[in-house]
């Protein structure tokens, strides 16, 4: 079934602005893929919790838990429907990012940037695009876009040597793309470039030792003088705009959409999506949890941890419904977006994770001591969200620099 037409700004209509609370509670709203792929997702929620204290004490996302991903169709949500995709857009992207992510923020990160990264894959020359799907549905790959290592021109290609950090999802990845600067005449517009590399030509350094995010196993990488065709290289800007081949060669919007819009969202989700499930689960043990010194009365009836309760709730909610109101308007607008626009869409995204971030704060400083064991999933969402929250899309203050110098007329700049 193809997607439905999604109404203009300022129109009723809007699914993902009505709901609250149990991610099945609006999915009659979705079509009939997104409807059962936010199913997968939810009936998935229990083995990411099961899987994430062994996930993080291994350095790197659970076996059991990608398989039962690849399994589900998650990873295809973002790949053409030419290629065996299910090509469902980023209302559906939110909503099974955020259920994810009550699972277990770590895993969750991993499975939204592997949808993200089949989405950017689509962006490349369309004989490459060809060559990665001709015999499967869904790619997994890291892409670290910091500029680094070196290239040189060779024929029909480059060769591709140095090192990269960030891979997130490199441990059961089949592809790499790495981000290269690359020289140009004009010194005041860089060309930025990926380039797709496959895994068994990279070699993966254990390098990752965090004190949040551990499970993603985003270790860096080493390349040294690899071949890279011509074709498996796409500029960054292209992407950035929208401009890029996947705009031209697949007639879906998806495709016509601002890339770092979909990476802000791909970031903020597990980070939002934790700390609702830490609200959930405040909620519960609020009422179980008795108060030394106080016989017959729980946690529940203390006005401070009510207030520090409700304040958690808002903020939570807040967060949701500022990704909703970003991803509503960037499928509105795709890539005629002015730099204003993306910069609220990026500011908006920053707020949301820094609120779900003092959420977690919070119920925290009201859990007890008990919430310090290291068994206890509120510290490892603490510690996940923490990190999470300093990815540089989500500098609170550059972001809403940016968003206030394009409120005044001022030419925003940074990743837009």
């Amino acid at each position: 079934m193809r997607l439905r037409a999604y109404p203009t700004p300022g129109q009723t209509g809007w699914p993902c602005l009505a709901r609250r609370g149990d991610p099945l509670d609006y999915l009659e709203a979705m079509d009939l893929d997104s409807t059962e792929l936010l199913k997968k997702a939810h009936s998935l929620v229990p083995l990411l919790k099961e899987h994430a204290p062994s996930a993080e004490q291994k350095r790197k996302p659970s076996d059991e838990v990608i398989e039962a991903l690849r399994e589900s169709g998650i990873f295809e949500m973002m790949v053409p429907r030419a290629y065996g995709g299910l090509e469902l857009d980023l209302d559906c992207f939110l909503e099974v990012g955020l259920t994810l992510a009550e699972g277990d923020a770590s895993m969750s990160w991993v499975a939204t940037f592997y949808i993200e990264h089949n989405w950017m894959l689509c962006q490349f020359p369309e004989a490459f695009q060809r060559e990665l799907f001709a015999d499967r549905t869904h790619v997994l790959a890291p892409a670290s876009l910091a500029p680094g290592g070196r290239v040189q021109p060779a024929e029909n290609g480059y060769r591709l040597s140095g090192q990269w950090s960030w891979n997130t999802g490199i441990v059961h990845a089949d592809w790499v793309m790495l981000g290269v600067m690359m020289k140009t005449p004009d010194a005041k517009s860089p060309d930025v470039r990926l380039f797709a590399v496959p895994k068994s030509q990279v070699e993966v350094l254990d390098t990752w030792r965090t004190d949040g995010m551990a499970a993603t196993g985003s270790h860096d990488i080493r390349v040294n003088d690899v071949f890279v065709p011509a074709e498996r290289t796409v500029n960054v800007t292209a992407m950035a705009t929208g401009k890029a081949d996947g705009a031209r060669l697949h007639s879906g919007p998806l495709y016509r959409t601002p890339m770092i819009p979909i990476l802000a969202l791909a970031a903020s989700m597990p980070a939002v999506g934790q700390a609702r499930a830490a609200v959930r689960q405040q909620q519960e043990q609020m009422t179980n949890r008795r108060l030394y010194g106080a016989p017959g009365f729980s946690q529940s009836d203390k006005p401070a941890s009510q207030i520090r309760l409700a304040r958690a709730d808002l903020q939570v909610r807040q967060s949701e419904l500022l990704m909703r109101d970003v991803v509503r308007e960037v499928m509105a607008v795709r890539q005629g977006a002015t730099l204003a626009q993306r910069a609220r869409w990026t500011g908006s995204l920053a707020l949301a994770v820094d609120q779900s971030k003092r959420a977690l704060q919070s119920l925290s400083e009201a859990a007890g001591a008990s919430a310090h064991f290291l068994d206890h999933p509120l510290q490892r969402a603490l510690r996940d969200v923490n990190m999470m929250a300093t990815h540089v899309i989500f500098d609170l203050d550059q972001r809403l620099e940016i968003h206030g110098r394009a409120l005044l007329g001022l030419e925003p700049s940074g990743l837009l």
